[in-house]
């Protein structure tokens, strides 16, 4: 399995696949040797659909884990093994439809207001003023601010994708506030037991959910609720769906048609978008 593993890492790796992939697949084809005591290329169409009847029925793997499955082991037959013959038609449940539960402004405000530590506070705030991932989020360096032109850099969002996506005035003026009393020097969030390297995506999601839990709110949904907030508040404010699909990093526009659902009026905006930050109504500093 050893030289296998070499093989799927390269091939990985001149794709350009994120560490995140790399370990995700490595799990996936590890996880299916393990189960049949087998190397995976040993193993039969009929063995591979046995198996993922046992992900579903035996251990109750999501839909989203089964695709994630899928996806490995398709990737591992075709580019690892060079089998160009694969065509195992392997079945997975059906994707489910979710509506996620929208934070309310007032909701949010509650939640900023919770949190004492400024740096746990701006970056609440940053997340949901510009609508990013919790791996883009802790990713954030001092020079990706272009106070001049209103604009954060994002580097490498999911995909591989360099991007840029507006900051409102009211953010870019809180950041300021923020830097001038923290002084962080190289991340925006720096790491507090080692301040040269970037925060763990874990951070965040803990922060997050206790500032819910503080403001007394039960909704369900994590930290990416104020990317789900961020989309929905700017369609409402009348930001057009194709600005948002590139400010969101979205591939496809049918992942951003998801947030029409809450959207009830078609106001015209600013291309950068509304000024969500303003909005809430916080005090400076």
């Amino acid at each position: 399995m050893t030289q296998l593993r070499e093989q799927m890492i390269d091939a990985m790796t001149v794709r350009g696949f994120s560490p995140r992939t790399h370990q995700s697949y490595l799990m996936v084809v590890k996880d299916l040797a393990r189960y049949y005591q087998r190397p995976p290329d040993q193993l039969g169409e009929d063995e591979l659909q046995a198996y993922f009847l046992y992900l579903v029925k035996e251990r109750h793997l999501s839909d989203a884990s089964c695709r994630l499955y899928r996806h490995a082991i398709r990737f591992f037959y075709l580019e690892v093994l060079q089998q160009a013959s694969f065509d195992v038609k392997i079945q997975v449940p059906k994707r489910r439809q979710r509506i996620p539960e929208l934070l309310q402004r007032s909701e949010i405000v509650r939640m900023l207001n919770a949190c004492s530590n400024r740096k746990h506070h701006m970056l609440l705030l940053t997340c949901y003023g510009c609508g990013l991932r919790v791996s883009e989020l802790v990713k954030l360096k001092l020079r990706h601010i272009d106070g001049e032109r209103g604009l954060l850099r994002i580097d490498q969002g999911k995909g591989g994708k360099d991007r840029y996506v507006g900051l409102s005035p009211t953010l870019l003026k809180h950041l300021r506030d923020y830097w001038h009393v923290e002084k962080p020097v190289r991340w925006l969030f720096p790491n507090e037991q080692h301040p040269d390297e970037a925060l763990s995506i874990s951070t965040p999601q803990k922060v997050f959910r206790r500032a819910k839990r503080q403001a007394g709110i039960t909704k369900v949904g994590g930290i990416h609720s104020l990317r789900h907030a961020y989309a929905t508040h700017q369609l409402q404010a009348g930001m057009a769906v194709q600005q948002l699909q590139y400010q969101l990093g979205h591939r496809s526009i049918q992942s951003t048609l998801r947030y029409v659902h809450w959207v009830f009026n078609d106001r015209q905006s600013d291309r950068r978008g509304a000024d969500l930050i303003a909005a809430l109504g916080l005090r400076d500093g």
